[in-house]
């Protein structure tokens, strides 16, 4: 501003002494006919009344369009406006709500302050009755006692023998009346009469009593994915992942964000046809669930905080089931899940298009390579049969759980195929069924046994160590070691996680059957982060759900679809060295990565070679993603960008 000022100044001064007549093009400035013949002689220079016109012209197209921005500030000046004073409101009753709380709780405390106060001194008015009387019993035998000594002793000290004579028979019946009379001697009450006021858990809960919920969470940053905010069929359940950012664009990991959904018909636009449920994962990302009873277009209208979420409203086309257009490898074939033995009966992995509605093939965010491919059918080294776990080790090698061939394989990184061991059989050492396989610390390789409904430890070298869980496991799927060294076995059977230490000892158990969020539907496959938190994939659930080291629930995401997020029957999980959980989503045929909150970030790229019932899953160590292809009966290796 002040070199504007002078620049004016000069201006006028030097149009005081020379006449500004011409306009240098080049230099973009006014000038006087000496000049033009001067130092802008090689310059085009316009007589500067040409020119005017036009600046004035350009000025005032700038000026329109920057007053042409003032409604919208003054709009968005409200908005933040009215945001502010309702963050002020809310600030306020949440005061009031504070205040009148521990108001009330303070009376609670005076109330019963003087109810133990009461009791107190009841207490205290009982036991003291008891021994008052005790008390003057004993004190009036005392009396008695030491009067009838005093009147003896004084009879024979100096009555005469004829009065002595006289009252002996009467001091000789009265002293053995009181030297036979039964005194309460013994205390009738005891003096013990304390108060316990246990103030520790008290002060806990008062420490962690009331919780400030908000979150950063801006309608314009956030997104929601997922076929259902364009297409759906009518009659089915549709569900749609919204995930919550902040104003910068960073992921919000947190829940309790205000989110609103309805759905309207665009013909008639006041009235709602659904109610969709909202479900808060409490990790930043949000499910919504809807059905359609019509056929039509609709509006779906998505807001946070009353705030549009990004690209909300969504235009949604609503048709019949039997018009959904379907491609062939759409069509599902039913069997039972993988490596079960009985009971659900599930869609088969197939690959399938992105959407239900179009074939397009969906780009992807990371373009991974596959770097291996191992294996074939077959009986022999190097083949396979039902291939299910895999892990690896820090030594740089993949190790394989063949179900179906009753044995463990060993591979270099790069898929060199370097030992196989294990026999089929009931015993100790023997392999039933194995599916889960994990290399612990020391580079013993610990199997679950599905069939054995045990854990199986070997040496690196195969020779068996020893075997845990039996008699408690029914059924074994998955197993991890986390930093301590315990043992994690997934029970997909008896739908539950038990965590042992390395020589057997239970330390505890968690899970059961059902839909909540300490309970499984034929949990699968299990992998340990870097806070040592537990990791289960939820098969029959669709979903992934979080546990802290002794079992105790942090959160859970993932539902049942095809979208980005969602899952059909997720199997294989798997963390790297950032905390992202790399996921199997066996019925959709492909990988998902996650951030260590459960967001969607991408897929790996498999379409050079697509999977087919994607099951076990690890990083090998030079930072590779190496997955049980259990359909093609091979491992893959695919590059992986972290």
């Amino acid at each position: 501003m002040r070199k504007c000022i002078l620049a004016m100044l000069l201006l006028r001064r030097l149009k005081r002494d020379k006449v500004m007549e011409f306009y240098c093009e080049s230099c973009e400035t006014a000038m006087c006919l000496e000049c033009t013949k001067g130092e802008h002689r090689e310059h085009v220079t316009v007589p500067l009344r040409d020119v005017l016109e036009q600046h004035k012209t350009q000025l005032k197209t700038q000026l329109d369009a920057i007053r042409n921005r003032l409604p919208q500030l003054t709009a968005a000046i409200e908005l933040v406006g009215e945001i502010s004073k309702q963050l002020t409101d809310r600030k306020n009753e949440a005061v009031t709500e504070i205040s009148s709380t521990f108001e009330e709780l303070e009376r609670a405390l005076q109330l019963r302050k003087t109810a133990l106060i009461n009791d107190l001194e009841n207490i205290y008015g009982a036991k003291q009755k008891v021994l008052q009387a005790q008390l003057s019993t004993l004190l009036q035998g005392k009396d008695h006692i030491q009067s009838s000594c005093s009147f003896t002793e004084q009879a024979l000290s100096h009555g005469s023998a004829t009065e002595v004579l006289m009252v002996q028979k009467q001091m000789s019946e009265r002293v053995s009346v009181m030297a036979r009379h039964d005194f309460p001697e013994q205390p009738h009450q005891n003096a013990h009469l304390d108060c316990q006021v246990e103030t520790e858990g008290l002060r806990r809960s008062l420490q962690n009593l009331g919780v400030l919920i908000t979150t950063a969470a801006v309608g314009h940053t956030s997104v929601a994915t997922g076929e259902g905010l364009r297409h759906a069929a009518t009659g089915q359940h549709v569900s749609i992942t919204v995930t919550t950012k902040d104003k910068d664009g960073e992921l919000v990991r947190t829940g309790n964000a205000v989110l609103r959904a309805n759905i309207t018909p665009v013909a008639d636009g006041s009235r709602c046809v659904t109610e969709p449920e909202v479900t808060d994962n409490k990790n930043g990302t949000y499910e919504v669930v809807y059905t359609l009873r019509s056929e039509g277009e609709f509006s779906f209208a998505l807001s946070l905080y009353g705030q549009p979420v990004r690209g909300s409203p969504f235009r949604l086309q609503a048709v019949k089931p039997s018009d959904v257009l379907q491609s062939p490898d759409d069509v599902k074939r039913r069997l039972k899940s993988p490596g079960g033995t009985g009971g659900h009966v599930r869609q088969k992995a197939v690959r399938r298009p992105s959407s239900m509605f179009s074939t397009k093939k969906k780009e992807n965010p990371i373009e991974d390579e596959l770097i291996h491919r191992v294996g074939t059918r077959g009986r022999e080294k190097g083949e396979f049969t039902n291939l299910q776990g895999i892990s690896a080790s820090s030594s740089g090698r993949v190790v394989v759980a063949d179900s179906n061939n009753q044995c463990i394989q060993v591979f270099s990184n790069d898929g060199q195929f370097k030992m196989r061991f294990g026999v089929r059989g009931r015993s100790p050492g023997q392999l039933q069924r194995p599916t889960g396989v994990t290399v612990d610390m020391n580079g013993d390789i610990i199997v679950a046994d599905y069939d054995n409904r045990w854990v199986s430890i070997f040496s690196s070298d195969g020779k068996f160590k020893n075997k845990i869980g039996a008699g408690r496991l029914l059924g074994p799927k998955g197993v991890a070691v986390d930093r301590n060294g315990h043992i994690i076995a997934v029970d997909n059977k008896a739908c539950c996680v038990f965590i042992f230490q390395s020589n057997g000892k239970l330390v505890t158990k968690f899970g059961a059957r059902g839909t909540s969020e300490r309970q499984f539907a034929g949990p699968h496959f299990v992998a340990v982060n870097n806070k040592n938190e537990i990791i289960v994939t939820d098969f029959h659930n669709h979903s992934v759900k979080v546990y802290s080291a002794d079992g105790e629930f942090l959160f859970k995401f993932g539902s049942h679809g095809e979208g980005n997020g969602q899952f059909n029957a997720p199997t294989g999980v798997a963390v790297d060295t950032n905390g992202n959980i790399i996921v199997a989503d066996w019925g959709n045929s492909r990988i998902q990565v996650f951030d260590s909150a459960g967001s969607f970030l991408s897929y790996i790229n498999t379409s050079a070679d697509p999977l087919y019932g994607p099951q076990g899953l690890t990083l090998t160590s030079d930072g590779h993603v190496a997955v049980a292809d259990s359909g093609n009966h091979c491992f893959k290796i695919y590059r992986y960008l972290q």
